[in-house]
């Protein structure tokens, strides 16, 4: 019989633990301050994501991984979320840019190198015929993109 009660124990002792580890990882996983989002700029003139969604509270670095400057510009037509009048550099190779939402909203931005706002304020390439001409002949698209930051819920 003690026997018994030592695997009864150790089997509710087990039980307990992988509780407590579940709940603490779910705590972990749940608070969004924990976490900060990346937007690339990979060799090429673009965000990497495009569109992301976030919580209140977290905070999004942009990266330039390119050998060209690029900046984040907001676009304050449509911004919600705060940080109207963001206009910063981000500089070649390895250049960094950080922002913490503190309220819900939307948060489209561009590059003013690689896009500018039409009448309606939206995004279009530069340069003639709304792009940039490579040497093939070819236009491009604007370099944009949105954030849109999740209330705490």
């Amino acid at each position: 019989m003690s026997t018994l009660r030592v695997r009864l124990s150790a089997v509710a002792l087990c039980s307990v633990g992988l509780l407590v580890l579940g709940t603490s990882s779910l705590v972990i996983a749940r608070n969004p301050r924990t976490a900060a989002r990346q937007i690339i700029v990979p060799s090429e003139d673009r965000f990497t994501p495009f569109a992301m969604t976030i919580r209140v509270g977290q905070s999004v670095e942009w990266i330039n991984n390119d050998a060209d400057d690029h900046t984040v510009v907001s676009d304050d037509a449509f911004n919600t979320a705060g940080h109207r009048g963001t206009d910063v550099l981000l500089p070649a190779n390895g250049g960094t840019f950080t922002l913490t939402f503190k309220h819900p909203g939307t948060f489209p931005f561009y590059c003013r190198f690689h896009a500018m706002l039409d009448g309606q304020n939206q995004p279009k390439a530069p340069g003639p015929n709304g792009g940039i001409q490579d040497a093939n002949g070819n236009f491009g698209t604007p370099m944009n993109g949105v954030i849109t930051v999740l209330g705490d819920d």
